[in-house]
């Protein structure tokens, strides 16, 4: 079993073995055992506290085989507002909830929840869609990125 334990940022051009297709979820953890889409198992062993974002590669203890890895499409809340302000405002109260949370400038989205998608619609009155989608939250200030 391969072990990778290094963690690179985006690059295009590298020669990948393989794409490994995590949840957001599976990209905070920074240990476990998982299977490529040939079927070969390969064991993540990352820096505590790392967090893989879509796109990053990881590098094998050896040095001699990168994987590439993608967002996997999961169930999610994506909220959308016809006014800047009321979406600023959904990020404020979601965020003083600590709720994981993907902030773009046109959504936000967010893991499904039925207490917070009824904050949103009938307090807030932003529009919120059931979606299917890769979900990319933000890790935080004091989080590096690469190492």
């Amino acid at each position: 079993m391969d072990v990778y334990t290094h963690r690179l940022p985006p690059n295009g051009d590298a020669e990948v073995k393989a794409t490994l297709s995590l949840t957001a979820a599976d990209r905070a953890r920074t240990r476990f055992h998982h299977d490529l889409p040939n079927g070969a198992p390969v064991f993540l062993q990352l820096r505590r506290g790392s967090v893989l974002r879509d796109g990053d590669l990881v590098r094998s203890q050896t040095g001699h085989s990168l994987i590439r890895i993608v967002a996997k499409p999961e169930p999610v809340l994506t909220v959308t507002a016809s006014d800047p302000l009321d979406l600023l405002r959904a990020a404020y109260h979601l965020g003083n909830r600590h709720v994981a949370l993907e902030v773009k400038p046109t959504y936000l989205r967010l893991s499904p929840d039925s207490v917070l998608r009824s904050l949103l619609t009938d307090q807030l009155h932003v529009t919120v869609t059931e979606e299917i989608a890769p979900f990319c939250p933000e890790t935080g200030a004091y989080l590096h990125h690469h190492a």
